[in-house]
């Protein structure tokens, strides 16, 4: 069937011929993009709502070549005439587990169907997320889920207002010129040992306060922007509204 693309490794025109070739041959094209020590992989479709007026899916947390197969496995089911039902169990996708799709909210879509919006252009398109079982057959959301398994999967269907990955209640350090003089966050830096950093710029060291993650979203739901920054990175703007521009710390540089 259709071979994987790495969106990350192609130029956008490239990635878009290829991709309508795909569709128009196999009726979809797969994307996979790797994770990193931080983020999760994922693999999604493009080409599912053109072709078979179906949502498109994603899935994360799969090995690379699982996740392309799993999104062809669905393609086929599709082919054959299944339409795609949420928050259903699905006992012909995984070997011996359950899987369940749930719809993806409209808010998290640019955050993850890069090439699938530069295809569609203009053209709104659904999408839903497959979700798969721990090893004791168990869903994110049901008790007594593996709790390692639990940043695999970051549900789409939810989190929109809050996107990391992170407990909301997770304590970050800022500065007393947010908490205080209501200064904007200009900086933000995701340390090596996962300690995040929510920064004005003017700051010294005996201005740091510690307040909750959630704290900082509410305030500035533009943050949001970070909750994908690796680990070792910081990202840095002008102002509330600016682009983000992301950079590797110096000391990571200097460890390789």
């Amino acid at each position: 069937m259709n071979k994987e693309k790495k969106h990350n490794c192609i130029i956008k025109d490239e990635l878009l011929i290829q991709t309508k070739i795909n569709i128009d041959k196999y009726g979809l094209q797969v994307i996979t993009v790797n994770g990193s020590d931080y983020s999760p992989s994922f693999a999604y479709s493009i080409g599912l709502f053109e072709t078979y007026k179906q949502p498109e899916v994603i899935c994360f947390g799969l090995p690379e070549k699982l996740g392309q197969a799993i999104i062809n496995d669905v393609a086929e089911l599709i082919k054959n005439g299944e339409n795609i039902k949420t928050y259903s169990n699905y006992n012909n996708i995984f070997k011996d587990s359950r899987a369940e799709f749930i719809p993806v909210d409209k808010r998290n879509i640019a955050d993850y169907f890069g090439a699938a919006l530069n295809y569609y252009d203009k053209t709104e398109f659904p999408a839903v997320q497959l979700i798969w079982t721990d090893r004791n057959n168990k869903f994110p959301w049901e008790e007594n889920f593996e709790e390692k398994f639990l940043e695999d999967q970051p549900l789409l269907d939810r989190n929109a207002d809050f996107k990391f990955r992170e407990e909301k209640n997770l304590g970050i350090f800022t500065t007393r010129q947010w908490l205080d003089l209501g200064q904007p966050i200009l900086r933000v830096v995701h340390d090596t040992d996962g300690d995040w950093q929510f920064l004005t710029g003017d700051q010294m060291p005996e201005d740091i306060r510690l307040v909750a993650l959630e704290e900082m979203i509410i305030s500035d739901s533009t943050l949001n922007e970070a909750f994908d920054l690796d680990y070792g990175y910081s990202m840095d703007r002008n102002f509330i509204g600016d682009e983000w521009i992301r950079t590797k710390s110096e000391e990571e540089d200097n460890e390789e």
